[in-house]
């Protein structure tokens, strides 16, 4: 069983999340190896791409505030608990994990910030943001169709990536650079150089 406890988010501590300890990695709670039939605890981590996004969206409260957001890939929630404290009038934290959503909605409790979630609603947006979501082939295609459909709602799409190879640069204009805390136990670095990108419109 993966322990987690409250700690404040490195690049936001505005924000806290319950999260595993710096020591512990993503494939710990399960004997050191992939489970198949089991997704990683990504949601007890609070990955570069999400701090990144989540610090751009404090910063600029006037790209959430009195909008509808949709969080992607939600994890732990961090991005979609910036949105809601920076004033968005409705948050919507979605993951194919239930346990992410969960530990979304608990901590976006502890941060008392009103927050729902849901599998990839279909309805429109007036934002939608996606942290750390192009970690592998698979996930990063469906995620840029998935963002690209929502933009051709009308939703302006804002992504965090710290150069994971499977960004889909070309559809993204960068906006903002963080040089952003990681635990050594995940990156191998104490530190990613991160990117917050807006999806160009078609």
């Amino acid at each position: 069983m993966l322990i987690t406890a409250l700690h404040p988010v490195p690049l936001a501590p505005e924000i806290s999340l319950h999260l595993a300890d710096a020591e512990v990695g993503l494939f710990d709670a399960g004997g050191g190896e992939f489970r198949s039939d089991e997704p990683p605890p990504f949601w007890a981590f609070v990955w570069a791409g999400g701090q990144a996004l989540a610090r751009w969206v404090l910063d600029h409260p006037e790209a959430v505030r009195g909008r509808s957001v949709l969080d992607l890939a939600a994890g732990s929630g961090v991005v979609a608990i910036a949105a809601a404290r920076a004033g968005a009038a409705r948050v919507v934290a979605a993951d194919v994990d239930p346990a992410a959503e969960a530990a979304a909605l608990r901590n976006a409790a502890a941060n008392h910030v009103p927050i729902t979630t849901g599998d990839e609603p279909a309805e429109r947006f007036d934002v939608v943001l996606a942290g750390d979501a192009f970690y592998a082939p698979s996930v990063a295609g469906r995620m840029t169709q998935v963002l690209r459909q929502h933009a051709r709602r009308g939703a302006r799409v804002l992504v965090g990536d710290p150069g994971r190879g499977y960004f889909p640069a070309a559809s993204f204009d960068l906006i903002a650079t963080y040089a952003v805390p990681v635990p050594a136990a995940l990156e191998d670095a104490e530190a990613l150089t991160t990117g917050v990108y807006e999806m160009r419109p078609r």
